[in-house]
């Protein structure tokens, strides 16, 4: 069993607002037994919604007692008093004649029945009582409400987490895609023999140092791949020049990727190259290279 999603499916709450069947109840009982977290929790469920309910608790009006009575003793009286109404209206009523004939002999008369009116118990007038079932339904409809609040929230949470997981799916399989695009393009780099391939090696300043640059002079592509370059203070950055006669042209600076070898990266288009080499210069790149940074350089 998973813990946590038995945790969050609500069952506790239903639990403590009393909700569960009888076998319900008891299968929460024995797994709370069985299991520290779940009895934490619903330990946490209970006494959150008895203070909800003690907080929320409404004492009756004054007067309400009274009011209630004497409605009822008024219901009460009114009623009795229809039942005779009742009761006179259809009893029968003899003609002189026959009343005549029919009466008894004055020794047999028999005395006038009376309508009995019984008086209906009244309500036990406990106020205590009466307060505190007033309160007590008062409570359980706020703890319904916060059991509704609570499983509300449940629910809205669950839908934000489950929007994140596919927001961040979304973007994995985006990067996956970009990264598959660029080893796709790589490949056919490499495998295309209208690029030149020239090996930059390292200088007296840096050994130990190499790079290939990849030229294709027809469509003037050119792409480096870094084997091993020294690692550079903050705030500068490798870049690339294309020697033509001499001369040199910016061909771009490297990304901090590519100078950690991690991949081909495309940089600017080149006319004409007989070389090319590398320098160290301020991030961003600068118009003219510093000579004396010079790491690695390689002609055609």
């Amino acid at each position: 069993m998973n813990i946590q999603e038995y945790i969050e499916s609500g069952i506790l709450e239903e639990y403590a607002l009393g909700v569960l069947n009888e076998a319900e109840r008891t299968e929460v009982e024995r797994i709370a037994r069985e299991h520290p977290d779940v009895s934490r929790e619903l330990q946490q469920v209970i006494n959150a919604l008895d203070a909800y309910g003690e907080a929320h608790a409404v004492t009756p009006p004054e007067g309400m007692r009274e009011r209630v009575l004497t409605g009822w003793q008024q219901a009460i009286r009114a009623t009795a008093e229809q039942e005779k109404a009742i009761q006179t209206a259809d009893a029968p009523v003899a003609s002189p004649l026959m009343a005549a004939s029919a009466a008894p002999e004055p020794a047999a008369t028999a005395a006038p029945q009376e309508t009995v009116v019984r008086q209906l118990p009244l309500p036990e007038t406990n106020s205590g009582r009466t307060r505190w079932m007033i309160a007590a339904s008062v409570a359980l409809l706020l703890l319904s409400a916060l059991g509704n609040y609570l499983l509300y929230s449940r629910l809205k949470e669950t839908e934000a987490n489950l929007q994140v997981a596919q927001t961040e799916q979304s973007r994995y399989a985006a990067t996956q895609k970009a990264a598959l695009n660029e080893r796709d393009q790589q490949l056919s780099v490499l495998r295309n023999e209208a690029f030149r391939p020239v090996e930059l090696k390292g200088t007296p300043k840096a050994p130990e140092a190499l790079a290939r640059v990849y030229y294709n002079s027809q469509t003037k592509a050119v792409y480096v791949d870094v084997r091993n370059l020294p690692a550079l203070p903050e705030g500068k950055q490798y870049q690339l020049w294309a020697l033509d006669n001499g001369k040199p042209v910016d061909a771009g600076v490297l990304a901090t990727a590519t100078a950690a070898g991690d991949s081909i990266q495309q940089m600017k288009d080149i006319a004409s190259a007989q070389a090319f080499a590398m320098t160290v210069e301020d991030a961003g790149g600068v118009a003219s290279p510093t000579l004396s940074t010079m790491t690695v350089i390689g002609n055609l």
